[in-house]
């Protein structure tokens, strides 16, 4: 049976799921460090005492390690089960299914402290949740991810099939910044006078909100009826070990790690660098966001344009290079002869354009590098490359929350504000190694597409 051809109401349907997933994902990076180990002018209490572990990690950094580590080993055990899947219903859907009411679920539990003060009790309740959560989450973003070489045929159609799903992602970033202003809504609506409580109800709303979007493509996309993939059959070890043999592919996951590590430091400070070296209100996180989304949208269309025209490797490079002047700028915040309002607004537009282009792209390169050695080698192996990126994604968004937190340790608060400075320098260097390698990465022309033919 041919495959048929993807329509655009179900392209929109796909990107959906990423959105609700960006949601949960993002509020965990947004509001993590905020909540637990809020600055001194937040109105926040702490819960997790600021403990130094061998004198140099603090308690958040260790937990945020461990619940990313145990998903990290979890990532490619559910890569192989479904690439293995002969679900009748498909290789990816059913697993999807099944992991939206536990990521629910712990994502809510994770601002549920058990203590309502310092405890180290509400530390070790964190660690757990955080470790479920991100083990339900990543048995729905691993399928989902391998749908998208499954659902298309051409370069261009991975693409714009990405494009979607960056747009999804970036709604769902936005959502999760947004998390201080709904709570300022729940807070004057409900009358609740304590923060924290104001902050927890509105965590819950959004995780029940992101887990019926993502139901959304389970139920609209037919796997049998628009993807033609046959089960591989390989063992997980010898899966992985032919995976890291792609040369093309350990250039881009190193790329990609220190992408996301960079990434995960500014979403994690995002609101610190607001109040605290900016002193704006906390409430200009999601405007922020808003007006980076808006700006971003404008240059999809470009970046559709310039990756057929030049391809994709000159504009990852662009974006790098760039993103790491942005963080740099970070360092300068507050001290420069501008307005605050300005300083920041000027940051967010600059960003718009390598954020866009590197929330398309890599995942289109990567579902080529997948289809390509799916024709070289007759195995069916999509999960098991997006297991393995997102392995490395998670170990550096990890290792960013856990850099993070660790600076925080030499300053976070008005007046006190040099760790925070120095994660503008940390991500200044994440993103040049990011460059230094990616000009290693051999982009190919496009080739033949999938094996089979769309109606």
């Amino acid at each position: 049976m041919p495959v048929a051809k993807l329509p655009f109401n179900k392209q929109i349907a796909y990107a959906c799921g990423m959105i609700g997933w960006s949601i949960m994902t993002n509020i965990i990076i947004v509001m993590l460090p905020y909540f637990y180990l809020p600055p001194s002018n937040s109105g926040l209490m702490p819960f997790v005492p600021q403990l130094l572990l061998f004198g140099v990690l603090n308690i958040m950094s260790v937990i945020a390690a461990s619940g990313r580590l145990v998903d990290a080993v979890f990532d490619p055990f559910i890569a192989s089960l479904s690439d293995k899947s002969n679900n009748k219903k498909g290789r990816r859907i059913p697993f999807m299914k099944w992991a939206i009411l536990p990521a629910i679920i712990f994502c809510g539990l994770t601002f549920c402290p058990l203590v309502k003060a310092e405890s180290i009790h509400n530390a070790i309740w964190l660690a757990f949740t955080l470790i479920f959560f991100f083990m339900s989450v990543t048995t729905y973003i691993i399928p989902y991810n391998a749908l998208l070489p499954e659902l298309t045929s051409t370069a261009a159609e991975k693409v714009k099939l990405s494009s979607f799903q960056q747009v999804g992602f970036v709604i769902g970033i936005i959502i999760g910044a947004l998390v201080n202003n709904f709570a300022d809504l729940v807070q004057s609506s409900f009358h609740i006078t304590n923060r924290d409580t104001a902050v927890q109800y509105t965590i819950w709303g959004l995780c029940v909100f992101a887990g019926l979007i993502m139901l959304i493509p389970v139920f609209a996309i037919d796997e049998k009826k628009y993807s033609e993939s046959k089960p591989s059959h390989l063992p997980i070890l010898p899966a992985i070990r032919k995976t890291f043999s792609q040369p093309n592919f350990k250039y881009y996951l190193i790329s990609d790690f220190s992408f996301y590590m960079a990434l995960s430091i500014i979403s994690s400070g995002l609101l610190f660098f607001i109040t605290v070296l900016l002193h704006l209100p906390e409430s200009m996180g999601g405007l922020l966001m808003g007006v980076m989304v808006l700006v971003s949208l404008w240059f999809y269309p470009l970046i559709n344009y310039l990756s057929k025209r030049n391809g994709k490797k000159p504009i990852v490079l662009f974006s790098f290079g760039l993103l790491s002047l942005i963080f740099a700028m970070i360092f300068f915040l507050g001290k420069l002869p501008l307005p605050p309002k300005v300083q920041v607004y000027a940051l967010v537009i600059c960003a718009s354009f390598p954020l866009a282009s590197l929330g398309i792209l890599p995942n289109a390169i990567l579902a080529e590098i997948a289809e390509t050695d799916a024709i070289e080698t007759g195995e069916n192996r999509e999960g098991m490359f997006f297991a393995v990126k997102y392995l490395f994604v998670k170990l550096g968004q990890t290792l960013g929350i856990a850099l993070f937190a660790f600076l925080t340790v030499y300053g976070k608060d008005p007046g006190h504000d040099f760790g925070l400075r120095l994660n503008g320098i940390c991500g200044f260097a994440l993103c040049l190694v990011a460059f230094i390698f990616f000009t290693r990465f051999r982009e190919k022309k496009p080739g033949l597409g999938k094996v089979g033919n769309r109606q």
